[in-house]
């Protein structure tokens, strides 16, 4: 037996932007994957997105162009793309005209990155997020795994290596914690691989972290369990990645804005060693009352 872990990230490392930087890792049962992908598809299908993206952070966000037709919500689905497609390239026309070139690049990203659901209403978007949340939750055999990085709290501090190699290395001994501690409770030898998203930035460096890992172990743990370097996929081809950027989406905006829904939606599938929650750890100052420090 062995597990995939599906590697993302939520938010960027650098000392900017966001508040938190999150890494994740979703860890499902090999022989399991099919059944999964085939639920993950039936509720993708019901919304008119098969074969297309998930990406948690732009279906989540508001369109104003759906919101600037009136009576958009009782419009099919063809009728939905076609006003709001006008509408757009009306805005792209009065931008080239009079915004600036920042501006414009901004406004046909964001074009880009949204199309395929611009058929969806900001409330379906969200009810079809919920649902994959659910579905997530719903696999019982599944460990979720995050590093949860406060980067006020990391960049305060000298540091030898970016969040996200923090993160990984972090993430990498739970995985490997689990496969032991699992492996013994149904007597067997569970070994693990992980799958990360194709980013030719962090895939070199990863990499050579994890020849090393299996090399020497990190500080704490040795790898014994967790099998080969990271194979690096295509999020776009690849559902169980696009699972992973839906849940560390979810812990951000928990920790970012207090937003609950998706959270909770997949809290129980955090590793647990009896009433503790060992697969998600919040990196930050002493004293945080939050329920994942609570809980830890």
């Amino acid at each position: 037996m062995y597990y995939m872990c599906y590697l993302d990230e939520s938010g960027v490392q650098e000392n900017t932007g966001t508040s938190h930087f999150v890494l994740v890792g979703l860890a499902i049962l090999a022989e399991h994957w099919k059944q999964y992908e085939i639920q993950i598809a039936q509720r993708k299908r019901h919304f008119g997105l098969e074969d297309r993206e998930i990406h948690t952070a732009w279906m989540a966000r508001r369109y104003v162009e759906q919101e600037q037709v009136p009576g958009f919500v009782g419009l099919s689905w063809d009728e939905r793309r076609r006003v709001a497609q006008t509408k757009r390239d009306e805005f792209l026309i009065r931008l080239s005209a009079r915004g600036t070139s920042k501006q414009l690049r901004a406004a046909k990203l964001n074009h880009r990155k949204t199309r395929d659901y611009i058929h969806l209403t900001f409330n379906e978007r969200h009810q079809l997020l919920g649902e994959l949340a659910s579905v997530i939750g719903g696999w019982h055999d599944a460990r979720l795994f995050a590093e949860v990085t406060d980067k006020q709290h990391v960049y305060s501090m000298p540091h030898q290596y970016t969040p996200f190699e923090f993160s990984f290395t972090e993430l990498v001994q739970r995985f490997e914690y689990f496969l032991r501690n699992r492996g013994k409770s149904v007597s067997q030898n569970l070994y693990g691989l992980l799958i990360q998203d194709n980013n030719p930035t962090i895939a070199h460096r990863l990499t050579a972290m994890m020849r090393r890992f299996h090399a020497q172990g990190t500080r704490w743990a040795a790898i014994d369990h967790i099998i080969e370097t990271p194979l690096f996929v295509d999020s776009h081809l690849t559902s169980m990645v696009q699972m992973a950027d839906l849940c560390g989406y979810a812990i951000r905006r928990f920790f970012e804005n207090n937003e609950t829904d998706l959270f909770n939606r997949i809290y129980s599938r955090f590793d647990r060693i009896n009433a503790s929650v060992v697969g998600i750890r919040h990196f930050t100052a002493s004293g945080c009352t939050c329920r994942v420090c609570h809980d830890h």
